[in-house]
């Protein structure tokens, strides 16, 4: 298995593209963004380039390739508002394994360890993360990788129905 990674400093059209069709698969809405009600989880958004270059401006963002082929991305920001912990050189980090022939091989763990990676070199000490309590194999994932759970937040997210809580998880690199 030949997976890659690679920073993105340009986005290009096909990347928003791929962008926009992870951020709008209705498999994947539920992980990757909190929703507040069903209309919410029901909404599409459009990703553009430009987006993408202002995301740029706060995430180090990284693309995930698996022979080639870009099956996902992952990204890093510093010390940022919605960290539950306000500890200063903490990154808050975000994983999207967006194609299906990418998930439950391994790819998600070398992603992660991959971005300690990039962490480190940036002489951060602190990971932390949140994960919808419903999405058990990233927790399973996480919980492999050294993150340990520190809190919940009820209420946090609206799936199948009802609202679910969010684990907010850290590790220090």
């Amino acid at each position: 298995m030949d997976v890659t990674f690679r920073q993105l400093t340009t986005p290009s059209i096909k990347i928003a593209e791929s962008f926009q069709k992870w951020e709008n698969d209705p498999a994947l809405i539920p992980v990757i963004r909190p929703n507040k009600d069903k209309d919410t989880l029901e909404s599409r958004d459009v990703v553009t380039i430009k987006d993408l270059e202002k995301r740029l401006e706060h995430h180090h963002m990284y693309l995930i390739y698996l022979e080639d082929q870009l099956i996902g991305e992952m990204d890093y920001q510093i010390d940022p508002k919605h960290l539950l912990k306000k500890e200063p050189g903490t990154a808050w980090i975000g994983i999207v394994i967006g194609e299906e022939i990418g998930r439950g091989k391994g790819v998600g763990r070398l992603a992660i360890t991959y971005l300690e990676e990039q962490i480190k070199l940036q002489c951060l000490k602190r990971v932390e993360l949140g994960v919808f309590e419903f999405n058990e194999p990233a927790i399973r994932l996480y919980k492999r990788c050294g993150y340990q759970e520190f809190a919940r937040l009820e209420n946090f997210t609206y799936w199948q129905g009802k609202m679910w809580q969010d684990i907010r998880m850290e590790k220090y690199v």
